[in-house]
């Protein structure tokens, strides 16, 4: 049994409410029974009303040094938990997936080079007003991993890129999904000779 935390922010968890989490969510981490593995699930309500899927479900798992992260939201509480069930399963499959692929392997397929152009056309232009404003700090553990491990856990998250340390240089790398497809990696230019 993985250890469900459930919790509620602007929403009292009811025990209707708790007992289907733990039916829906347990049901899904099933999919991938590995230790240790813990959850925490955020049911929140927003209170914008002209948004009508005001109710979120956030499901947070993690499995050993990975995290994966889903929200799914609606105008009901349990069709947002059934929604974050059904994308928590989808996550965990492609996760077992990946590991069972990259076990199979021998060798990871060589990462393309990172040109100026492909760097040039990961950046958004933004309003001319708020150019020059910090929005958002965020703080994070950087952990050495190889390069198909911080992929995985780009996909597990759903960001368009992971910062990692790159556990064969000891040097901070950057991963990113290409707006093209597939993926590139930035590394610092010392790396460029070993």
């Amino acid at each position: 049994m993985v250890d469900i935390k459930i919790s509620g922010r602007k929403v009292s968890v009811s025990d209707a409410l708790r007992d289907h989490v733990e039916v829906k969510i347990g049901g899904a981490l099933k999919v991938f029974d590995i230790k240790p593995m813990s959850c925490d699930v955020v049911l929140r309500v927003d209170k914008n009303p002209s948004n009508p899927e005001r109710k979120a479900c956030e499901v947070t798992v993690f499995v050993r040094d990975n995290v994966v992260r889903v929200v799914a939201t609606s105008d009901d509480m349990y069709a947002a938990i059934d929604e974050a069930a059904e994308k928590v399963t989808r996550q965990l499959r492609k996760y077992k997936t990946r590991i069972i692929d990259r076990r199979q392997r021998a060798q990871a397929a060589p990462v393309s080079a990172v040109t100026e152009e492909n760097l040039a056309s990961l950046i958004e232009s933004a309003p001319e007003e708020e150019d020059d404003q910090l929005v958002r700090e965020k703080y994070i553990d950087l952990k050495p991993m190889t390069e198909e491990e911080a992929l995985v856990q780009t996909d597990l998250l759903g960001h368009d890129f992971f910062v990692f340390i790159n556990a064969t240089t000891g040097l901070t790398n950057v991963i990113y999904h290409r707006k093209n497809g597939g993926y590139g990696i930035i590394k610092p230019r010392i790396e460029e000779n070993e």
